[in-house]
């Protein structure tokens, strides 16, 4: 299904917090979500009921007229995802706009199986608990913070690590984690 305006989706991944193409863009393969956090939380996934396209607010179904003719095809979750989009959209300032538009201008350049491999992490992370969740944005901000010369120093180590050493990494990094929660 080719989109008229894909940058409606792209402007709700954008801004979703904890951006995928972030990850990919400013940490590569390193900032992966399962190597901040450990287990996944089991998915107890509700499917969502049809989204009638006259229960659309006007503004809503003028952004995404080009969906109007196969809109009672499409998927119940995308029909909803698609509209939090155009919510998400509306709701945005022309600068926000803008940056939504670069984004999805970037993410439209990276090959497809890297695409594949951030949509599959984006997946795992929306399967984490909430603080797990926070956890990862928190570390992934801590990572984005540091300059440059260490970001690819850990992100080296990391890819050079056998599993073994990612585990005992992994062990060391929640033992710190435990610790600072101790101090609170």
């Amino acid at each position: 299904m080719k989109f008229k305006h894909p940058w409606i989706l792209c402007a709700s991944f954008a801004l979703a917090g904890g951006m995928p193409v972030a990850w990919a863009d400013a940490a590569g393969d390193a900032a992966a979500p399962e190597t901040a956090v450990g287990p996944l939380a089991p998915a107890t996934p509700v499917p969502p009921a049809p989204l009638a396209w006259k229960s659309l607010p006007a503004e809503q179904r003028q952004l995404l007229q080009s969906h109007a003719q196969d809109w009672d095809t499409l998927a119940p979750a995308r029909q909803h995802a698609l509209a939090r989009g155009a919510k998400r959209w509306l709701q945005m300032d022309p600068t926000q706009r803008d940056q939504a538009r670069e984004r999805f201008q970037t993410w439209r350049a990276l090959p497809e199986e890297r695409r594949e491999l951030i949509r599959r992490r984006w997946e795992r992370f929306q399967q984490l608990d909430p603080d797990s969740q926070a956890l990862v944005r928190e570390n992934f901000r801590a990572y984005a913070q540091l300059p440059p010369w260490k970001r690819r120093m850990l992100r080296r180590r990391w890819l050079e690590a056998t599993p073994a050493e990612r585990a005992h990494m992994r062990e060391r990094l929640e033992q710190r984690r435990e610790h600072r929660r101790d101090l609170r």
